[in-house]
């Protein structure tokens, strides 16, 4: 390793399939805010607001499983088969934070 090369900025390289998937469910969560930003602002019943909200929360929940799916079959297994087994205590730490 040189000198001046910083390895604490990892980089996973996705496939166009994945990119579009989940770019797509991102637009859609970003409409869904859009949305209940114009319920507030028209005054909207605050149990519609909260319906909106808890949608835009499981939409965010599928995107984090998609994810953590994907991450824990390329990235963790990749670092695990080249010996990387700190890779184990980091997704341990992602885990619970994700479990909050």
């Amino acid at each position: 390793m040189e000198k001046n090369e910083c390895t604490c900025h990892k980089n996973t390289k996705r496939d166009e399939e994945q990119i579009k998937k989940l770019i797509h469910r991102l637009n859609r969560i970003e409409g869904q805010i859009r949305g209940i930003k114009g319920m507030i602002e028209a005054d909207a019943y605050c149990k519609d607001i909260l319906v909106q909200s808890s949608a835009v929360s499981a939409a965010m929940n599928a995107f984090n499983r998609e994810l953590l799916a994907s991450h824990i079959h390329t990235c963790v297994v990749r670092d695990i088969r080249k010996g990387n087994d700190e890779v184990v205590d980091e997704l341990v730490s992602l885990l619970q934070k994700l479990m909050k």
